[in-house]
């Protein structure tokens, strides 16, 4: 089977009564007649918040605002009929409403949408993300689904082309100290203090795939406390593998992330190479360090 990913974007939208708004997914979509949270694939160099703007306009004729992000998915569908195997990383946001006027998608992505409680949506055929992010029982969709590959995906990725999902974690122990990791020679950023973490593998979900990295990359054994954000970064002229141009767009999860039982941080052969040292810091030690855009902001601190 040949292996794909994608990654999407969605909302959660509650009305003045608590009822969700689920959106159905019409014949021509890989899951039709199965409801979920509006949402979908981002596109190439789109920010996720963004795309749950799109999304909504597009499949409920809401415009709505990003409160905060909810979670970090992902699940694997396997389309045998094609020979492909989708992971989908799935960001969940917290939306609220403020205009339009609400019907279904006009291009019949969705056919049909309303407002549920927890028991009525517990009735509904739910894809099992979305009855996971509202606190319901999982239950298998039917066998035949899902169907046609999702929009996009029918054709590999150009490959001057390429999105990447990564999780990456502000780490710190009981004494308040901070974890970073250093970016070897002839990596983007080499030299400078990096947050833990990295890209996530196929079939691997967020959360897992950082506490991964940090065992490779600096030997800690943590647990991830809450999702603090999430990062785009498009970069239309980067340098992919020998020196070729490629344009890359790399979505960022980042995590707070707790080491109750900090040892000496080292780095293993398992990290592969892109990682050159990690260590703890102090807090006040932190503000002087030479850091990547995404630690900096994270720790509060502008970088050097």
């Amino acid at each position: 089977m040949e292996e794909r990913r994608r990654i999407g974007a969605y909302g959660v939208l509650r009305d003045a009564d608590g009822r969700v708004l689920l959106v159905r997914e019409a014949a021509a979509c890989p899951y039709p007649g199965v409801w979920q949270l509006p949402g979908g694939g981002l596109e190439h160099a789109e920010h996720p918040a963004d795309a749950v703007l799109r999304e909504f306009a597009e499949e409920t004729g809401l415009a709505v605002d990003v409160t905060g992000v909810r979670a970090a998915v992902a699940d694997v569908a396997t389309f045998r009929d094609a020979g492909v195997t989708v992971h989908t990383d799935r960001l969940v946001f917290d939306v609220e409403a403020r205009g339009g006027t609400l019907r279904p998608e006009p291009s019949g992505g969705s056919d049909e949408l309303g407002w549920y409680t927890s028991a009525e949506a517990a009735a509904l055929p739910l894809m099992p993300f979305t009855a996971e992010l509202l606190g319901l029982p999982v239950t298998p969709l039917p066998s035949e689904l899902p169907r046609a590959l999702p929009l996009g995906q029918a054709a590999p990725a150009p490959a001057d082309r390429r999105q990447r999902f990564a999780a990456y974690g502000l780490v710190t122990d009981p004494a308040g100290r901070v974890l970073l990791t250093m970016i070897a020679d002839g990596y983007p950023g080499a030299g400078k203090w990096h947050l833990p973490g990295g890209g996530t593998d196929h079939g691997e979900q967020p959360a897992a795939g950082l506490l991964r990295e940090l065992v490779e990359e600096a030997g800690q054994l943590g647990r991830v406390v809450d999702l603090l954000a999430v990062d785009s970064l498009h970069n239309p002229a980067a340098l992919g593998p020998e020196g070729r141009p490629m344009d890359w767009h790399s979505v960022r999860v980042i995590y707070r992330v707790r080491v109750d039982a900090p040892t000496e941080a080292v780095v293993t052969e398992l990290a592969g190479g892109s990682t050159a040292r990690a260590a703890w810091f102090a807090p006040d030690r932190v503000g002087g360090l030479r850091m990547t855009d995404v630690a900096a902001r994270a720790t509060g601190h502008r970088g050097r």
